[in-house]
């Protein structure tokens, strides 16, 4: 196979995939709040979406490490076209919570089937095809099909929602299964040989994450000090990400559902920004932890902000410059736990943060969610933005910790960060991707 048609086939898969999730980014909340839940069930719908994927993490990792990165990213669009029309049924019939709940779970479980199928199917390839060129710029161009994939999605989404709101999701199934007929057109086992999987395969999978959580999270300072941060900040962006639709348009006191697509797409591209920003402000010589304790001071206050202030016109910038700091702040913090975990547990350490951010997703839309029905949403992002505050000190612990992570090196700081910007496809995995 010509590694050209590797790359090729990687950019639109990964297009598509990121075109389609992001169709109803930007109206989510609206639509469930439209099909007749409360706020405080659409966040438990959530939540019951963030929950199977903790859950499904690790079992789907071993089904790409065995039946191969085809077939799990096969089972990964079969198992979305189904989830996302199940949306669309629950919400015509009225199903109420319970349905939303179980659809919820279907799309955890193919997300989790997409997670890191493809990226490893592309670098086995490669390999196999005798690529003899570094894939920085093959994961770069990706960020760039990625990230005007989700500009148009969020954009497309919202002028879909404006004529029907179940236009998106009906879109997002189409594109879904055009996104299977590449893949199976143009994925093929190159550089890797599917195995038998059994179900001890699995067990022992689980319990090296938990294993390795831990003796490389728990017990090792650093990363138990990330883990925390992790745990309490997408605690409460999780909750964020859905509640600032419904609140903005009653700022904006009109039901343009294509504002939400506008402002979703202008929330992407200010994390780019953000990821843009981290090459100069990440100078060698500098600590890390200067960094993450000034962006998480800024991201509080921008959060707290939010909710205290009630004018469309300023909120929702204020609001944007929080999507500016987060762009910075998750580069550099991811930065820190790699160089902070051995190479060899590396991707099992990586699967422990996530999990312990998506729990911390689970209370938080929970807990939150409850708040904005009991009071309001506006209530929401004053109290969970107060509590960010407690990543202060946590990034204070780390910074006394004083280590070799902390410093940012002079070798080759701007291929540091790039290494580690967020891709955008896996980015929406806490922030609406359901």
């Amino acid at each position: 196979m010509d590694p050209k048609r590797v790359i090729r086939g990687y950019l639109v898969i990964s297009g598509l995939f990121t075109l389609s999730a992001s169709l109803i980014w930007g109206i989510n909340t609206l639509f469930l709040l439209h099909a007749g839940l409360t706020i405080f069930e659409v966040f438990i719908a959530n939540a019951a979406f963030t929950a199977a994927m903790a859950l499904f993490e690790v079992p789907t990792g071993v089904v790409a490490d065995t039946r191969g990165r085809r077939a799990s990213f096969l089972l990964s669009e079969a198992t979305l076209a189904v989830g996302t029309l199940a949306y669309v049924g629950v919400a015509a019939m009225h199903g109420g919570l319970l349905l939303f709940c179980m659809a919820g779970v279907i799309l955890g479980l193919g997300y989790t089937f997409y997670s890191g199928a493809v990226e490893a199917w592309l670098v086995d390839a490669l390999k196999a095809t005798g690529y003899q060129h570094e894939l920085d710029g093959v994961f770069a161009r990706a960020s760039i099909v990625s990230s005007i994939a989700m500009v148009v999605g969020t954009v497309g989404g919202g002028l879909l929602g404006q004529v029907n709101l179940s236009l998106p999701y009906v879109a997002r199934a189409a594109l879904v299964l055009v996104a299977f007929a590449v893949g199976f057109r143009t994925m093929h086992e190159v550089g890797f040989t599917p195995r038998t999987i059994r179900l001890q395969g699995i067990v022992g999978e689980m319990r090296k994450v938990a294993r390795a959580g831990i003796t490389y999270g728990l017990r090792a300072r650093g990363v138990r000090l990330l883990v925390m941060e992790s745990f309490v900040t997408w605690g409460f962006f999780s909750w964020a990400w859905y509640a600032w639709q419904p609140y903005f348009l009653q700022l904006y006191g009109k039901d343009a559902i294509w504002l939400s697509g506008l402002i979703a797409s202008l929330f992407a591209l200010a994390g780019i920004l953000g990821n843009a920003l981290v090459g100069r402000l990440a100078i060698p010589g500098r600590r890390r932890t200067t960094i993450l304790l000034g962006a998480a001071a800024i991201s509080t206050a921008t959060m707290v902000a939010t909710g205290v202030v009630r004018s469309f016109w300023v909120t929702v910038p204020v609001f944007l410059l929080g999507a500016v700091v987060g762009g910075v702040q998750q580069p550099v913090r991811q930065t820190y736990l790699h160089q902070s975990i051995p190479t060899s547990e590396r991707a099992t350490l990586v699967s422990f943060d996530s999990l312990v951010g998506s729990l911390g997703s689970v209370g938080g839309q929970t807990g939150l969610g409850y708040l904005s029905q009991e009071r309001s949403i506006p209530v929401g992002f004053v109290v969970g933005g107060l509590a960010t505050i407690l990543a202060l000190p946590i990034f204070g612990r780390l910074r006394a910790l004083n280590e070799p992570a902390d410093r940012i090196s002079a070798k080759a700081p701007e291929r540091e960060a790039m290494s580690v910007a967020p891709v955008p496809a896996e980015g929406e995995r806490r922030l609406g991707s359901s």
